[in-house]
């Protein structure tokens, strides 16, 4: 639990980091949702005793799902005003997101086999 929440916290710091100092669009549009999957994943972890492939997959599927809701403008059509949770489920739809997603998750088995995540 310890390392996970290491992790996890290296992430969000990452992520954080990204979102206030405005870095290229590269690192910021794609870099930043590569990481969208393990910060997730890892944040699950240090609540979760799931086996570390399942988690991987549920939470990489719930990205697609959430990617997909953005190309059904769901945060219009539920009326939602909160900034946080429009940041948080994002407002377009976008492949290259599904990608980064795809790339995050592949990262995240490959962590998972090298030390044992």
């Amino acid at each position: 639990m310890k390392k996970h929440l290491t992790i996890f916290t290296l992430l969000l710091v990452t992520e954080v980091v990204i979102a206030l100092f405005h870095f290229n669009k590269f690192i910021r549009g794609f870099v930043g949702d590569v990481l969208v999957v393990p910060l997730a994943y890892f944040f699950l972890k240090i609540f979760s005793k799931a086996a570390s492939f399942k988690l991987a997959v549920t939470t990489f599927v719930f990205a697609i799902i959430v990617e997909i809701l953005q190309l059904f403008s769901i945060t219009e059509k539920l009326n939602i005003d909160s900034k946080i949770i429009k940041i948080i489920l994002g407002s377009t739809f976008d492949w290259w997101d599904i990608l980064a997603y795809a790339i995050g998750f592949g990262l995240l088995l490959l962590s998972s086999k090298l030390w044992n995540t």
